[in-house]
């Protein structure tokens, strides 16, 4: 974990992640480094979202060839600055710098794709892919996606 907080400090990259689940199982994760230096963390929030849409978008017209006939899914972020941005499409002053294809996110929730709502930062698993946690909060993530250890196997 020292190597990665190293990085993002050298970098000035934010970490993001995201995971998606179907039937209470993992079906979509990721985890890295974004792609583009930004301003504050509300702009790191909406990009993440951002990018989470495109996956859900992907997911939904997969499913949609399968015959699925979809309701809005849900998309949960921790950050209330981020969700407003993405469900008003007004631009503001302190975000027309940001590269116009995280601006996407708009037309998925316009089109009612996504729904996002807002979960308290204490209570987001996807905290497990960007930050360092507790013993206690890694413990209580891990559960809530679905992840186990398996003793004597890797």
């Amino acid at each position: 974990m020292l190597y990665s907080k190293v990085f993002f400090l050298m970098s000035r990259l934010s970490p993001t992640g995201f995971y998606l689940k179907l039937a209470d199982g993992l079906i979509s994760w990721t985890s890295r480094a974004q792609k583009t230096i930004v301003y504050s963390s509300t702009e790191a929030e909406y990009m993440a979202l951002s990018d989470c849409a495109r996956q859900v978008t992907w997911i939904r017209s997969l499913l949609g060839e399968l015959g699925y006939k979809l309701k809005a899914i849900p998309i949960c972020g921790d950050n209330q600055g981020s969700i407003f941005m993405a469900s008003n499409p007004v631009t503001e002053p302190c975000s027309k710098h940001i590269d116009i294809c995280y601006h996407r996110i708009r037309e998925s929730v316009a089109k009612g794709n996504v729904e996002l709502f807002f979960i308290d930062g204490a209570e987001n698993p996807a905290d497990l892919l960007t930050k360092d946690l507790s013993c206690e909060k890694f413990t209580k993530f891990r559960a809530q996606l679905g992840l186990q250890f398996r003793s004597g196997s890797i």
